[in-house]
């Protein structure tokens, strides 16, 4: 596991030992996103729109505001993982889950949602037209795991201002998602035990992934479900997804989805 340090902006490998306490991000893509080679020389691309959005987290992540610690270390998708090692990646999205379940704090940045404050303008969050509801952030597919699985969740509009919490605006999320309250709590095991395979199916149902493959693995953290990617195996991904859960269970509930 890589994490970026937020002070010094350096990159560090914790493969093989305790990682420390650190902040993650969850964020929806753009255009200019770094990648771990382009990391090595960020100095040469702080005009990207992808540099700004690391050190801005890594900004939020020193600081201890809204009941969340501060943070030395931050892992971020883009630039912690080297994709043009497919066995790195392999290995990083089977331990995605868990690595968000780890950290201290996610933030889940809003890139299309503008600053919001007052109660009157929180309360609009669940209606159909508010931007907060039609944030692609909630349509993707591996946004599920990144909300399920972590304890706590700060919520940042596009200027990186606080929006509020998972706890804060579950009753909104829920809404939105159709996942129940008592689901958003980011106690996983009690989640895990007491929701059906069909109804945390059901909360991926219209997901939508960049990729075909990832509609199945996006889900393999939150179903306990380890298996290798192959990229390019298309639809076939969901089949072995299925296979390994029915090897796990006798909840066969999911074939409904």
């Amino acid at each position: 596991m890589r994490l970026i340090n937020t002070k010094t902006l350096q990159i560090e490998d914790f493969s093989g030992r305790k990682a420390p306490r650190y902040a993650i991000l969850s964020h929806t893509w753009g255009n200019e996103e770094l990648t771990f080679q382009d990391w090595l020389y960020i100095q040469r691309l702080k005009s990207k729109e992808g540099y700004h959005k690391m050190t801005k987290a890594c900004e939020r992540a020193r600081q201890s505001q809204h009941n969340s610690p501060a943070c030395q270390w931050l892992w971020a998708d883009t630039v912690c993982i080297d994709k043009s090692s497919s066995a790195e990646l392999s290995e990083a999205i089977n331990s995605m889950f868990e690595w968000y379940r780890r950290a201290e704090v996610c933030y889940a940045y809003l890139v299309d949602v503008a600053p919001m404050s007052g109660e009157e303008e929180l309360s609009k969050c669940s209606q159909r037209t508010s931007p907060f509801r039609q944030s692609r952030w909630f349509r993707r597919g591996w946004t599920l795991q990144e909300l399920i699985a972590p304890w706590s969740v700060i919520f940042l509009s596009k200027d990186w201002t606080y929006i509020g919490t998972k706890s804060t605006l579950a009753k909104h999320i829920s809404t939105i998602t159709t996942i129940p309250e008592n689901c958003l709590s980011g106690n996983w095991p009690r989640i895990r035990d007491q929701t059906s395979i069909a109804q945390k199916m059901s909360w991926a149902a219209w997901r939508q992934t960049t990729r075909i493959e990832d509609r199945a693995y996006s889900l393999m953290g939150l179903f306990e479900i380890n298996m290798p990617l192959l990229y390019g195996e298309g639809e076939k991904a969901f089949i072995r997804l299925q296979e390994e859960m029915i090897k796990q269970t006798e909840d066969l509930s999911f074939l409904a989805w």
